[in-house]
């Protein structure tokens, strides 16, 4: 069977209730969202979430929040999504909150295999309870477990039908991390082209690694917090 699907529909089809997924971007940029958008419609619900940040509200990740398909997020930031504080605080939402290169490196291990590693991030704070420490060369260390989920959400600018993918800019942030760290990863893209149009050296992710690919019908590319500035040289909001 092909990688590319004709409908986003078809391509998370089989995203059951209580899956874990790894999701790619960074606040609203480089996020999957024609990806979220069906997973919405299509209902599932009490799933583990690894990603940055959880969106805003009314956008990205904060639509599974609003609809109340979200059982746990793992994430390095509660950020601008009201929703999110909101059921954190109330215990409606179960929420790990893991230092942004820890969760970076959680990410990269999974997809690379590694089941564990060590990191002196967190010693001596509350992220440490619970877990295992030792010491190297005279210093400690936490061990923090790698990240696979059963499937990852990304967003690439340009892929061919073998999957090899290109991200634009900035959104080449936690996407690349992400499509390593599905069981099944699939991918929306703006274009889609042909095989042998990707020159090799432009290629950030190989095509090993994705099991799916759809074109996104549309794309908003909201600001999170659109910062403007005022006459006098300031910054205002």
């Amino acid at each position: 069977m092909g990688k590319v699907y004709d409908s986003i529909q078809d391509a998370i089809k089989d995203i059951q209730d209580g899956s874990t997924l790894v999701v790619g971007g960074f606040g609203l940029c480089g996020i999957p969202e024609n990806l979220i958008l069906a997973l919405r419609d299509q209902g599932s619900k009490d799933l583990t979430v690894v990603s940055n940040n959880c969106g805003v509200d009314g956008w990205g990740l904060g639509l599974l929040l609003e609809n109340k398909q979200i059982k746990k997020m793992v994430a390095s930031y509660v950020g601008e999504n009201k929703t999110f504080e909101a059921q954190f605080l109330s215990g409606e939402i179960e929420v790990e909150l893991v230092p942004q290169g820890t969760l970076a490196e959680r990410i990269r291990a999974g997809g690379a295999g590694i089941p564990a590693f060590y990191t002196a991030t967190g010693i001596g704070t509350p992220i440490a309870e619970g877990k295992e420490v030792k010491e190297f060369d005279g210093r400690q260390y936490l061990m923090e477990r790698g990240i696979v989920g059963d499937f990852a959400l990304v967003k690439a600018w340009k892929a061919d039908p073998f999957g090899n993918l290109v991200f634009r800019k900035t959104s080449r942030n936690f996407n690349p991390l992400a499509a390593t760290a599905g069981k099944i990863t699939i991918v929306e893209v703006e274009e889609l082209v042909g095989v042998g149009e990707l020159d090799p050296d432009e290629i950030h992710t190989p095509g090993i690694f994705v099991q799916r690919i759809v074109k996104g019908p549309i794309y908003e590319k909201r600001i999170e917090r659109l910062m403007v500035q005022s006459a006098k040289g300031g910054e205002a909001r």
